[in-house]
């Protein structure tokens, strides 16, 4: 047995993955952390900016796979690691990472960490967040124009020719190996009930997290 709990929630580009993560970390205080996959983006910097542009970011090669390995061993060991930071404006890792010490409940969210098998095999407990289309790319809309300065125009041409397609070949069949499926829209319970499971499941004595809105 690990002395912490790793799991990873997954699911297409806007399904919740990132709401469901916080509201996690606010209902186990104390004893979680989170790690997210886009952290471990290749470092695009040897690359003109045109270039960096020209990749396909939805993708499950344009990850670091060695380097989320190592980190995710030395955290399962209990020992800390240094996690890589993303910068999504210049497609460039930021030079400092940041030290992590692991907590009881290790939260991973992303959008192919049940892809390769070995890296599956490392998590004790998963799910596949669930979610439409039509609802993943208005909320990809939202995030992309809000957080990385994008245009709705260009949002929109990327998920239909991009996102989308890859989402066909690389995430939806995911949603075969995840523990469980969890449908959206996501609820305040929904989160009080896995965090209940995870408790128990790490072995962490019960006691009431932070209200939910």
């Amino acid at each position: 047995m690990t002395p912490n709990l790793h799991i990873a929630i997954v699911g297409g580009s806007g399904s919740g993955k990132s709401w469901l993560a916080d509201h996690l970390l606010e209902a186990l205080p104390q004893v979680s952390a989170r790690i997210s996959l886009d952290d471990y983006y290749r470092d695009l910097s040897a690359l003109p900016p045109a270039e960096r542009d020209a990749v396909n970011f939805d993708d499950p090669a344009s990850i670091d796979w060695t380097r989320l390995g190592l980190v995710l061993d030395r955290l399962r060991k209990g020992a800390a690691a240094e996690v890589p930071s993303y910068d999504f404006h210049t497609h460039t890792r930021h030079p400092l990472p940041r030290q992590l010490i692991p907590k009881p409940v290790m939260i991973w969210d992303g959008l192919w960490l049940l892809h390769h098998e070995d890296i599956r095999s490392r998590f004790d407990w998963s799910c596949f967040l669930e979610c439409g289309e039509a609802e993943r790319l208005e909320r990809r809309l939202a995030r992309d124009a809000r957080e990385r300065g994008r245009s709705p125009e260009a949002v929109r041409r990327q998920f239909l020719h991009q996102v989308q397609p890859m989402h066909r070949d690389h995430v939806e069949p995911q949603r075969r190996l995840a523990s469980e499926v969890i449908q959206a829209p996501l609820t305040a319970a929904k989160v009080q009930e896995i965090a209940g499971r995870l408790k128990s499941m790490a072995g962490i004595e019960s006691h009431p997290g932070r209200a939910l809105p």
